[in-house]
């Protein structure tokens, strides 16, 4: 069975913790490298997640010749410049939410895409690769709900850690960029479109200036999504998805555990049916769907176009809340 050789691009908490040692379970994904920006991080690295070569820095990492592709789960001021000098070097990439610090510098890392059109690149989105949502997903196609009308969701957890990037705004800190991102990808991705116009209320936090807490409203013509996402509330996170004749409630939509089974809630009229899907990884899920999309040369299931289009909807949030109208 092919496999896609990854070098992973720092020694990130997301990365060390989670998505790695998913990937390194994939049936198509081979985790060869692992670079930090010294030696001796990269090697305590490599060392506890049995990885096979340490790199001392990103840049050693890009020239590995036994690197297909890499995955970059840096600070989010960090996911643009290095997918760049990535996909210079010919590594095909698989980067972290938010794709850029704005739509402008998401619209740079397309135009370098474009002259590299060999190389695969995707923005990493996991919630989408879990049969949870593929299920909801083509329950709302199917007329399962009847006609959608509405989506409200939820993400909140509790950080006030200085220390945690996080909470530094010169380097894409802040709810909407960290969560609400996610409130705004799976309302575009269950209408299948892009919001006429949107409503935002922010709540910016007086140290830190990151957003802390943020509601929006979306306007998709045919219907609305509402959201609350928030850093400085108890955590928790739910979505629910209301059309004519039904609904589809989704116990836990982002952070769906990996050894857990997971379930949704899918209502028509009076019956409520309760769907259980078996215990998987959707990290797992999302580095195989990536591979594949490279080694049979097929689109990558989120093309950088929906990242940029999802960033233009959270500087339309933020415009919204700043400006006091609809934008």
């Amino acid at each position: 069975m092919r496999k896609l050789r990854i070098g992973i691009l720092s020694t990130a908490n997301i990365g060390m913790k989670k998505v790695t040692p998913a990937m390194q379970r994939g049936q198509h994904t081979d985790v060869v490298a692992i670079a930090s920006r010294t030696q001796a991080r990269a090697d305590a690295a490599a060392k506890q997640l049995g990885i096979p070569t340490a790199h001392g820095s990103y840049e050693a990492l890009l020239a590995d010749p036994n690197v297909d592709a890499i995955y970059n789960p840096l600070p989010n001021h960090g996911h643009v410049p290095w997918s760049i000098r990535a996909i210079q070097a010919g590594k095909h990439v698989l980067c972290e939410k938010p794709i850029a610090l704005s739509s402008a510098e998401a619209g740079a890392l397309i135009a370098v895409a474009k002259q590299h059109p060999r190389v695969k690149v995707m923005e990493a989105f996991m919630y989408r690769h879990h049969p949870q949502w593929i299920a909801a997903r083509q329950i709302v196609a199917e007329g399962g709900i009847g006609a959608l009308r509405t989506v409200h969701s939820f993400f909140s957890y509790y950080n006030a850690d200085p220390a945690n990037v996080r909470n530094m705004a010169d380097i894409g800190g802040g709810g909407l960029m960290d969560i609400g991102c996610y409130n705004i990808s799976l309302s575009r991705f269950l209408f299948g479109a892009e919001p006429a116009r949107v409503v935002g209320l922010v709540e910016f936090d007086p140290t830190f200036k990151i957003d802390r807490l943020a509601s929006g409203m979306l306007d998709f013509g045919a219907g609305t999504a509402t959201f609350t996402c928030s850093t400085q509330l108890s955590s928790y996170q739910r979505v629910n998805i209301y059309g004519t004749e039904g609904r589809i409630e989704i116990e836990i939509p982002f952070n769906a555990p990996p050894d857990t089974p997971c379930r949704i809630w899918h209502q028509r009229g009076a019956d409520v049916k309760e769907i259980v899907f078996p215990i998987c990884d959707q990290y797992t899920l999302q580095g195989d769907a990536f591979a594949l999309a490279v080694l049979n040369d097929t689109p990558v299931p989120t093309p950088l176009e929906d990242a940029l289009a999802n960033m233009q909807v959270i500087e339309r949030v933020l415009t919204s809340a700043r400006e006091n109208r609809w934008a």
